[in-house]
């Protein structure tokens, strides 16, 4: 039986040349499948990955008790310095949450860009901020600095333009790289600057705090929960950041795989058609070599193959495409959690390719079984005259 399968499917990929254009629509509808279904996937994990790997697990954010959101904060210079004295703290930085409105580059929306006032110890505790072009702000003078996914989505962002805060203008001197995380969106400034601008005093809505160990991240939150002093909770980045993109990855992959079974339905019935036209076009081509002693079981199986090597290739080229063509692109999008933009890179990754020759496949085993299945009940003196 093995050997009637391998000459059965040989014959069958052989003559596939000669059936280019039935055969294309499989491979093409599958493509189209899966180009779509990995392209959205790749845009959450994207997103995903822009914020969580802003988050590290021994850095730790400190808000407002019972609030979610860097903009809803509170803390006082004397807090500040209690908790950058408390044990297990490395270095802390206040820090003040801010957006402003600019212009995402061609087009004609606004869209809310975050503006964060930091400590120059902020440079420290989050090392992988690095300055690629210009300078650093300097303390005192409004000056800021910008995340280069920022400068890539919204107008206004070079070095030397000025960037409107409330009613003054800030002189962009600097672009710093944030290793592809969330932070390459936002805009830094002076700490005291941005407080007077926006008349926030001497308050900061949150602070980051370098932590000896994972460990010290639950003890600093301890200590501020049985402080009286304090109305505050200590997490740590790395859980900040994933509770934050997990509402917005979950709603993407949910639009992306209705897309993907919409569309995989309509792969699934272009398959059928496909295939059900090959096996009516070598009815007595299949009956003949029935009459010759082949088996009905060959037959199955080498129409199976024909339809899952066309899957195959489509899943294949959906997927190369999508790579060549969003691999790395730049997009941005709402984050609800902070009510601003966050830039990310669509991240075309090994699991989702994967994920999507697995679909084709799929798709390709369902659209071949029923044709494959006629060809082999088809009786022989009837196929014979061509029935």
């Amino acid at each position: 039986m093995l050997s009637q399968i391998k000459e059965i499917t040989l014959l069958n990929l052989l003559n596939l040349p000669s059936r280019l254009g039935s055969s294309s629509v499989i491979i093409v509808g599958i493509a189209g499948v899966v180009a779509v279904l990995v392209g959205l996937l790749s845009m959450a994990t994207g997103f995903t990955k822009a914020l969580e790997s802003a988050g590290k697990p021994d850095r730790a954010i400190i808000m407002r008790d019972g609030t979610t959101s860097e903009m809803n904060g509170s803390l006082t210079v004397d807090q500040r310095a209690i908790i950058s004295a408390m044990e297990g703290v490395v270095v802390g930085s206040g820090e003040l949450y801010v957006v402003v409105d600019l212009r995402k580059i061609g087009t004609d929306i606004d869209a809310n860009v975050v503006v964060r006032g930091v400590e120059q110890d902020s440079f420290a505790v989050r090392p992988e901020i690095q300055i690629v072009a210009g300078r650093n702000f300097e303390p005192g003078r409004s000056e800021v600095v910008v995340g280069v996914q920022a400068v890539q989505q919204f107008s206004g962002l070079q070095i030397g333009d000025e960037v409107p805060v409330r009613d003054q203008t800030w002189l962009v001197v600097g672009h710093f790289d944030a290793g592809g995380s969330a932070y390459g969106s936002e805009i830094w400034a002076d700490l005291a600057g941005v407080q007077a601008a926006f008349r926030r005093g001497g308050f900061a809505t949150t602070m980051r705090v370098q932590m000896e160990s994972v460990d010290a991240v639950t003890a600093l939150d301890d200590r501020l929960q049985a402080d009286p002093r304090f109305d505050l909770t200590a997490r740590s980045e790395a859980d900040h950041y994933a509770a934050q993109a997990e509402a917005r990855a979950t709603l993407i992959n949910s639009f992306g795989q209705a897309v993907g079974v919409i569309m995989a339905i309509g792969a699934v019935f272009a398959a059928l058609n496909t295939m059900y036209s090959a096996v009516s076009a070598r009815t007595v081509e299949i009956a003949t070599l029935r009459a010759l002693g082949f088996g009905s079981a060959p037959v199955v199986f080498s129409v199976m193959i024909e339809a899952i090597t066309l899957a195959l290739l489509g899943g294949l080229l959906g997927g190369g495409l999508v790579w060549l063509a969003f691999d790395g692109y730049s997009a941005s999008t709402l984050n609800n959690a902070s009510f601003s933009q966050v830039a990310f890179d669509f991240a075309v990754t090994p699991d989702l390719l994967q994920m999507g020759v697995t679909w084709a496949l799929v798709l390709g085993i369902v659209g071949g079984a029923f044709p494959a299945i006629r060809a082999a009940r088809l009786p022989i003196t009837t196929a014979l005259r061509g029935e």
